[in-house]
């Protein structure tokens, strides 16, 4: 009978953490010291031998820390994922495309401008009544030039994307 009582309490041990809250209790003890000074304490132990009276019990509920829900295998099946349909992923290539060669458009626009401001810049060639040298007129145009060059680049890489 003795082990069957001591089986039942380790039962009940175990499942302790899973109880849905924990209480503790905290006493307050007003205790006279030698010299007449109260002495305040919660600690048992610091009231021997002394006149004490119990100025405060207060009971403290603390939940207890629920356990993390367990999750499936990552590998398993992976029901109750949102599955997109065929006709859902032809739509959604149809609005990436079109965004695509609305960039390209917009790309080889701003080429465009870039190529008539560079022509513009370049027909420049005096500076406040004064010809430049050649390495400041270089200088002057680099700017235009490297606004060229960035426009064509996101051109082909826009070509190679809808060419995908």
């Amino acid at each position: 009978m003795r082990a069957f009582r001591a089986l039942i309490f380790l039962a009940f041990a175990t499942a302790l953490p899973l109880a849905p809250a924990r209480a503790q209790v905290t006493e307050i003890w007003k205790c006279m010291d030698s010299g007449g000074r109260p002495l305040y304490t919660s600690d048992k132990k610091d009231t021997a031998g002394k006149k004490c009276d119990l100025v405060s019990r207060e009971i403290n509920v603390v939940p207890a820390v629920r356990p993390a829900p367990r999750v499936a295998n990552r590998s398993s099946t992976s029901e109750g994922f949102p599955k997109e349909s065929a006709a859902t992923a032809a739509t959604a290539k149809e609005r990436q495309r079109d965004i695509l060669e609305k960039e390209l458009a917009d790309e080889q626009q701003k080429l465009a401008q870039a190529r008539q401001e560079l022509a513009e810049v370049e027909s420049v060639r005096t500076s406040e009544g004064r010809t430049e040298s050649y390495s400041k007129v270089q200088e002057r145009l680099q700017r235009y030039k490297d606004n060229v060059d960035l426009h064509q680049k996101n051109i082909e890489a826009l070509r190679r994307e809808l060419a995908r």
